[in-house]
């Protein structure tokens, strides 16, 4: 059951493979993260320090290729010293739902983190990770947090501040494809939720939507996409992303994008998980399971808080030294239903989603 709380692209980044083609932390790394109230996890055999160099892969989704390249580094480097023995972690990124069909159909992933729960529950029905994969870390494996914001364009021409602003006179939205992307699956159900937040019925929520979705001109297969479709060719006056992808993309465009933060917004939960067939044939559980461990200890914290990803747990690290996290009220899926739920009501064949989205020239 799901938490009731709470192709890759052309351009590949160095330590990254193409779509085609770490166990738990030693015990000093398992201690702090205990002592500091985080992931604890079955650790798995200690490896051999004179063994040969690990080699992992991620498979992620598209807006974490900078966050694990920073990451991957730091644990490479914490895991040699603590072990003696190098290990190297691969990254692969696509959209989420891509991704996880992908590792389903034999891409050789030792971890997954995903953008949303659907995504690695698929690779779980799969038989490839242990039905109790989101028990395995805190927090239900998901380390940490992003929500729904608004990216403009400079000095906010259209007004956009909330969701309604979003239907108001001739506003061009920039999303990717709910059916095949986790950023595209939360700014939906985020739309629908403020409707609902607000007071307004399944009703009101799905004209809502549709309206919405009616000033879309192009639905990108992921985030990454969506992102180079509204920042680099210059469509639409608002994209709805992830914070974190929102503020990367504001700051590659030298002050010609602003962030806007809507009043209410989901809260985004990327779950992380061992693919437990895979590290066990490989050899690679110790690996495996300190890499996402380290995650949760205040140095993945740091790294990940200053990617704009909020790290879950108490005192969170700030984004970057002098700034705080911009305070915005959230809900959680649980407010549209929970991912079964929403799963199928809104992006199963002949679902809302379906029903409302009538591409141009259909």
């Amino acid at each position: 059951m799901p938490p009731t709380v709470p192709p890759v692209d052309e351009h590949l980044h160095a330590g990254e493979i193409p779509i085609m083609t770490r166990h738990t932390a030693s015990l000093a790394l398992s201690l702090a993260a205990v002592l500091a109230g985080f992931a604890a996890v079955t650790v798995g055999a200690e490896p051999a320090a004179s063994g040969p160099p690990v080699s992992l892969l991620n498979v992620s989704y598209d807006p974490t290729r900078e966050l694990y390249r920073d990451l991957n580094e730091a644990f490479a480097r914490h895991y040699a010293e603590e072990h003696g023995r190098k290990v190297s972690v691969k990254q692969s990124h696509a959209a989420s739902g891509s991704q996880a069909r992908a590792v389903i159909d034999g891409l050789d992933a030792d971890v997954v983190t995903l953008a949303v729960w659907p995504d690695v529950e698929a690779v779980a029905k799969s038989g490839l990770l242990r039905p109790d994969w989101q028990h395995r870390y805190d927090n239900h494996s998901v380390p940490y947090h992003s929500v729904v914001v608004f990216v403009v364009r400079k000095g906010n021409p259209k007004g956009i501040n909330d969701w309604p602003d979003l239907v108001k006179g001739e506003i061009s939205i920039v999303t990717p494809n709910p059916k095949t992307s986790g950023n595209g699956k939360y700014s939906f159900l985020a739309a629908w939720g403020s409707v609902l937040a607000s007071g307004g019925t399944d009703e009101d929520a799905k004209k809502f939507v549709t309206e919405l979705y009616r000033r879309t001109p192009v639905l990108d297969t992921g985030a990454r996409a969506a992102t180079a479709t509204f920042s680099q060719k210059g469509i639409g006056d608002v994209h709805l992303t992830f914070e974190n992808e929102a503020q990367l993309e504001v700051n590659e465009a030298n002050g010609d994008l602003e962030i806007v933060y809507p009043k209410k917004s989901i809260r985004v939960d990327p779950p992380v998980a061992i693919v437990d067939q895979n590290v066990d044939r490989k050899g690679t559980r110790h690996a495996a399971e300190a890499y996402l461990g380290f995650l949760y200890t205040p140095e993945g914290r740091e790294i990940i808080a200053r990617h704009h990803c909020r790290p879950w747990g108490e005192n969170p690290p700030k984004p970057a030294r002098g700034e705080n996290w911009p305070v915005v009220e959230t809900f959680t899926i649980d407010a549209v239903g929970g991912w079964q739920t929403a799963t199928r009501k809104f992006f199963g064949e002949g679902g809302v989603f379906d029903a409302i989205y009538q591409p141009t020239g259909r």
